[in-house]
C-alpha cells in the first residue's frame, strides 16, 4: 500500500472516530440534561413523570397547616406516616405538602383504625383567615363507613367527593385495619376518584351542577371552597388514627 493510500486510510479513521466521539458526548450531554430537567421539574412541581412526596421514614417535605416547627401529631412508623389523632374535632392537626399543584393524579395507600374517620385534601390555600385545609380543599374522604360511632350520611363514607359526589356501586372498601389504594386525577377541572383499582367518582369541578351543589350543600358558606386551581395537598388529623405510605404524584 503507497504512502499517500496508507495517510488517506489513516485520516478517514482518525475522522470518524472524533465523529463517534462527538456523537456520544452530544447524547450523553442531552441525557444529563433530560435528567436534570425532570428532577428539577419535580421537585418544583412540573414534571410529567411520577415522583414520590413522602420519603418513608421522615416528614420532610409537608409541614403542619398554617404552622411552623415540628409536627408532634404525626410520626414515621414502619415506613408509614401516621397520624396519631392527637387534634380533637375536624380541624387543628392536619399537615400539608411543601409544594403547590395544578393538574395531577395523585396516589397513595391507606388503613384506619376501627371508627377512624381521615382524608386527603388538595388545592388547599394556606391563610390565617382560614380555619383548616377544608374551606379551600376538596377532599376524599376515608372513614369507616361501618363502624363510625355516628350515623353517616352517603356523602360522608368513603371515597366520596367530601359533601359533593358520591361513590358508585364499584366501591369496594377493605377490611378495618388492611391498606386501601387511592387515588386523585384532576385535569383542568375534570377529577376522579379510584380506590383499590375502580373508578367509584367522576365529575368536573366548576361546572353547573358542580355550582349548584356547592350553593345549596355544606359549603355555600364557604365562598373560597373549590375556587383555587393550584394549592397543597392535605392529609387530615381528624382525631383518629391514620396511616398513608407511597404517596406518589405525577403531573399532568
Amino acid at each position: 500500500m503507497s504512502s499517500n493510500l496508507l495517510l488517506k486510510t489513516g485520516l478517514v479513521a482518525m475522522v470518524a472516530g472524533m465523529v463517534a466521539c462527538n456523537n456520544a458526548n452530544n447524547q450523553t450531554s442531552q441525557e444529563n440534561q433530560a435528567d436534570m430537567k425532570d428532577t428539577t421539574a419535580a421537585a418544583a412541581g412540573t414534571a410529567a413523570t411520577e415522583t414520590s412526596i413522602f420519603d418513608g421514614k421522615s416528614l420532610a417535605g409537608w409541614h403542619g397547616y398554617n404552622k411552623k416547627g415540628e409536627v408532634k401529631n404525626w410520626i414515621i412508623e414502619d415506613g408509614a406516616l401516621v397520624c396519631l389523632g392527637a387534634a380533637k374535632g375536624d380541624t387543628g392537626g392536619d399537615i400539608v405538602s411543601d409544594n403547590e399543584y395544578e393538574n395531577f393524579e395523585l396516589s397513595w395507600e391507606w388503613k384506619i383504625n376501627k371508627g377512624g374517620n381521615s382524608g386527603v385534601m388538595y388545592h388547599v390555600v394556606e391563610d390565617p383567615k382560614y380555619k383548616g385545609p377544608y374551606e379551600t380543599g376538596p377532599e376524599y374522604q376515608m372513614i369507616d363507613d361501618e363502624g363510625y360511632p355516628d350515623k353517616l350520611e352517603d356523602w360522608q363514607k368513603t371515597g366520596a367527593d367530601y359533601a359533593m359526589n358520591l361513590p358508585n356501586d364499584k366501591k369496594k372498601v377493605k377490611p378495618i385495619g388492611e391498606w386501601n389504594t387511592s387515588r386523585i386525577v384532576y385535569n383542568n377541572g375534570h377529577v376522579e376518584h379510584w380506590l383499590n383499582g375502580e373508578k367509584i367518582v367522576e365529575f368536573q369541578a366548576g361546572d353547573d351542577k358542580w355550582n349548584k351543589e356547592k350553593s345549596i350543600g355544606k359549603w355555600k358558606d364557604f365562598p373560597d371552597y373549590g375556587s383555587a386551581k393550584k394549592g397543597r395537598i392535605a392529609l387530615q388529623d381528624h382525631g383518629n388514627k391514620a396511616y398513608f405510605k407511597n404517596i406518589m404524584i405525577k403531573i399532568l
